[in-house]
C-alpha cells in the first residue's frame, strides 16, 4: 500500500459503492489484509483511509451493502477527482 504514497497521481484499482446513495469509495491502494487508501466520496470527498470490515457492515437503504464495481476500470486519481468535484 505504501508505494504509491509518494506517487502523484496514482491508479485507481477499484471502485466500492453503496447503491442508492452518493457514497463511493476509490481505491488506490491495500495492505492485503483490511485497510485501502483512496478517494472517498460521501458528503464531503476526501483522500483517506477505509476497510474493508467497514464496507462489509455497512447498510444502505432497504438493506443493501457495499458492492463492488466489477465493471470499473483502472484509471488515473487526477480523473476521478476531476468528474467528482465537477459534478458536485
Amino acid at each position: 500500500m505504501y508505494s504509491k504514497e509518494n506517487e502523484k497521481d496514482p491508479m485507481v484499482v477499484c471502485k466500492f459503492f453503496l447503491p442508492l446513495t452518493k457514497w463511493a469509495w476509490y481505491a488506490t491502494g491495500f495492505d492485503g489484509k483490511d485497510t485501502f487508501f483512496g478517494f472517498v466520496c460521501g458528503e464531503y470527498p476526501e483522500l483517506g483511509y477505509f476497510s474493508l470490515s467497514e464496507l462489509e457492515n455497512l447498510e444502505g437503504p432497504y438493506g443493501l451493502g457495499v458492492e463492488r464495481d466489477r465493471y470499473f476500470e483502472p484509471v488515473r486519481l487526477s480523473e476521478i477527482q476531476s468528474i467528482i468535484l465537477k459534478n458536485r
